[in-house]
């Protein structure tokens, strides 16, 4: 299956100018209910991929789970950046796990595969430049 080709849309002048910066769009799909929320994150330090936490930089989203939703992150400089997200469907703000595997769905820029973990900046990473730029994920359960 290929993975979801990241497409910019250059606007006009704005996109000859590197200072400017960018929207990402992300159209959430492969939910399998609309409760609780989407808790997101996007971040450009691979050593705090795919938790955030520790990244005082990286940019969050909280929304309600609706499949199909677009969130977007606005103003984001230059750069090469991942997304991670999950579905929690209790709306306790944490991954639920069972057994050391996750309870509620999840997923990642790039459809980065998971290989006996999350996956790497590498694979999740793309570029961003001053145009904007839409992709989609698709929220993927174990349990």
């Amino acid at each position: 299956m290929p993975l979801p080709q990241i497409q910019a849309h250059p606007q006009g002048a704005a996109a000859a100018s590197a200072a400017v910066p960018s929207t990402i769009f992300v159209e959430i799909d492969g939910l399998r209910s609309n409760r609780g929320q989407i808790m997101a994150c996007m971040t450009a330090n691979p050593r705090t991929f795919p938790d955030c936490q520790k990244d005082p930089n990286a940019r969050h989203l909280t929304v309600p789970a609706v499949n199909g939703e677009t969130v977007q992150f606005r103003d984001v400089p230059q750069g090469r950046y991942a997304i991670a997200l999950f579905h929690d469907e209790n709306g306790n703000g944490r991954m639920d796990k069972m057994m050391m595997l996750p309870k509620e769905g999840f997923g990642f820029s790039r459809d980065a595969p998971l290989e006996f973990g999350p996956p790497h900046f590498g694979a999740a990473s793309f570029q961003v430049g001053a145009a904007q730029m839409r992709t989609a994920i698709k929220v993927r359960y174990i349990l």
